[in-house]
């Protein structure tokens, strides 16, 4: 007689896991205002030049259903590439404010990097 075992897949797993829901469940992944992550600061220039820099519309691209703006092709082709490298932690939202279990919005000035991620604060 074979007897037959029934295991919970991973997939399974992950699919009871997440029936919970996200976290933020009404909070956009990405903090956008005005449909742009990082109010059109481009977010490949904090890493290279080591500071914000303004992006342009003509170098934008749509990712996880927010608009990213760049200095340069070179920036969006570098961060199409490797997205997950370059986007804020936490969304964009303030690092200590989701520290603290609430959300806050994240400004371009007041930033620092961290084990090659980039976390934003509300205010420097």
């Amino acid at each position: 007689m074979i007897r037959r075992r029934t295991f919970m897949t991973s997939g399974v797993a992950l699919a009871v896991a997440s029936a919970a829901g996200p976290v933020w469940a009404d909070k956009p992944w990405f903090y956008a205002t005005d449909g742009a992550v990082l109010q059109g600061y481009d977010v490949v220039a904090y890493f290279s030049q080591g500071k914000p820099v303004k992006g342009d519309a003509k170098y934008a691209v749509k990712w996880k259903g927010a608009m990213w703006y760049f200095s340069s092709m070179a920036h969006r082709d570098q961060f199409e590439m490797n997205p997950v490298a370059y986007a804020p932690q936490y969304g964009g939202y303030c690092a200590f404010a989701v520290s603290r279990g609430y959300t806050a919005a994240g400004a371009p000035d007041a930033w620092q990097i961290v084990d090659d991620k980039l976390y934003l604060c509300y205010s420097v």
